[in-house]
């Protein structure tokens, strides 16, 4: 028999407030993708406004006045100054830039932002003025539109035929002539044809470099030069010059142009700089400053009408709320910043080989937070240092145990390995076994396994490819 009766228990559970969901999301956001959610929330909650700075007009009067003053002193040092001269040597050039006319300036040089042509733009002006016909520039227009980033074309010839309603010799004739302009090697189909293309536009070619590009270039890439030789009737020293001459050639001649996009800024979120040998850490201080509109705030201490008082109570702790959340961002950014700089300061100071192994966790048991808001804070950003501009996530690196109980971070390690392969004779370089044993007479502890998988992933090759003969 079933029995239905009500009971009264207490559990706890974790409840994803909205307005917590808004802190974690905050906590992720760039400085310019945080920027972008402002002005959204400005635009949907009428009782929150962006602070406008405040200009101090009689210290900036005071500046205006010093300039001047200085202003005035140059010119009475420069009395020997003739204007005459300048005004005889300056001739203002013009140039014409689509309808637009800029004065000043070297006509050779203008001084205003332009944007380099990309691939397609670059074949197409060729093909304008090297095509015989109006077909002709068509089925140019139509090939160099099926060319990939590295200048490759796409499809077969028979497919882009048919497409096109003509026959094939036609198709090839007008891909003949596309791939005599520059970028050379443009508008081939595959890898032999692309190094073929531009060997027929170089001088002073080493003997057997056009058969090794025709008939050995898989056992090229295998390292087989002994067995190339062998086939050829080369010595090796022949074979050697052959082999460097083909790595002359551009195997992606398209990737020189790119393909046209816009130059794409970054912003750092903090800026690390050293002042009197101590280091100083600034949160990107673009972000606007929101407060409360004071009309609302007066309607909310004399207003009388309930229903609208509870409508802007309502916008006024969103707004309210997203004024914590950001100042707790920064915070949060700050001290997250702050422990990496004070664990990462001989990076700073000496370069990558004085680099600490760090986790997540570490930061987060320093500042007393969970790793996993170490992990948001520093994801999508990005810290101006005085060694260059590096992601938050760049300085969080695994270590592996020395011979003398130092931990070494791998990235340190890697320029440990890098030096000694670029330091290494090439006609014996280091197999991956003796560069284990070579950092070890460096405190560095490490398996040959570990060896083989970093030097892969900074793409060094085996040492049996990098042997020259």
């Amino acid at each position: 028999m079933m029995n239905f009766d009500l009971k009264i228990e207490q559990t706890q559970k974790i409840v994803m407030t909205f307005e917590l969901q808004q802190a974690i999301s905050l906590l992720q956001f760039s400085s310019l993708e945080l920027m972008d959610f402002i002005q959204k929330e400005i635009t949907d909650n009428p009782v929150m406004e962006i602070q406008e700075k405040e200009e101090n007009h009689s210290e900036g009067e005071e500046e205006i006045t010093k300039k001047e003053v200085d202003l005035e002193a140059d010119l009475n040092e420069k009395t020997s100054f003739e204007w005459e001269d300048y005004f005889h040597d300056f001739q203002p050039s013009f140039v014409r830039v689509g309808s637009e006319i800029y004065a000043g300036g070297d006509a050779r040089s203008p001084d205003f932002p332009c944007r380099d042509n990309n691939l397609q733009e670059h074949l197409i002006f060729q093909l304008r003025i090297s095509a015989a016909n109006k077909g002709k520039t068509l089925i140019g227009e139509y090939l160099i539109g099926n060319l990939d980033s590295n200048g490759y074309l796409q499809g077969e010839i028979s497919e882009h035929a048919h497409y096109l309603g003509i026959e094939e010799s036609k198709v090839l004739e007008v891909l003949q002539l596309i791939q005599s302009f520059e970028p050379i090697g443009s508008g081939a189909r595959t890898l032999k044809e692309c190094l073929l293309i531009q060997l027929q536009a170089c001088k002073c070619v080493p003997p057997f470099t056009e058969i090794i590009i025709r008939e050995f270039l898989p056992k090229l890439a295998g390292g087989k030069c002994r067995e190339i030789a062998h086939s050829i009737g080369a010595e090796m020293k022949e074979l050697q010059q052959a082999v460097d001459f083909i790595r002359t050639l551009n195997p992606k001649p398209g990737s020189s142009l790119g393909g046209g996009e816009e130059v794409r800024y970054l912003t750092p979120d903090v800026i690390v700089e050293r002042v009197q040998g101590e280091y100083v850490i600034m949160v990107n201080d673009n972000i606007p400053q929101l407060i409360i509109n004071p009309f609302y705030r007066d309607i909310i201490k004399h207003g009388k009408e309930e229903n609208v008082s509870n409508f802007i109570k309502k916008r006024m702790e969103s707004a309210l709320w997203l004024i914590r959340s950001i100042e707790q961002r920064c915070l949060t950014l700050y001290k997250v910043t702050e422990q990496i700089v004070k664990i990462q300061r001989p990076f700073l100071e000496k370069g990558i080989r004085s680099f600490k192994p760090l986790t997540l966790k570490d930061v987060a048991d320093e500042i007393g937070i969970h790793e996993s808001t170490v992990s948001r804070a520093t994801t999508n950003k990005y810290v101006q240092t005085p060694r260059g501009l590096y992601p938050l996530k760049f300085f969080f690196c695994g270590g592996l145990g020395g011979t003398t109980g130092e931990v070494h971070s791998v990235l340190s390690i890697k320029s440990y390995l890098k030096e000694l392969v670029e330091k290494e004779g090439s006609d014996s370089p280091y197999s991956d076994q003796q560069i284990t044993e070579l950092l070890g007479k460096e405190g560095i502890k490490i398996s040959r396994r570990a060896v083989t998988k970093y030097r892969k992933e900074m793409d060094i090759p085996s040492s049996f490819k990098r042997r020259r003969h």
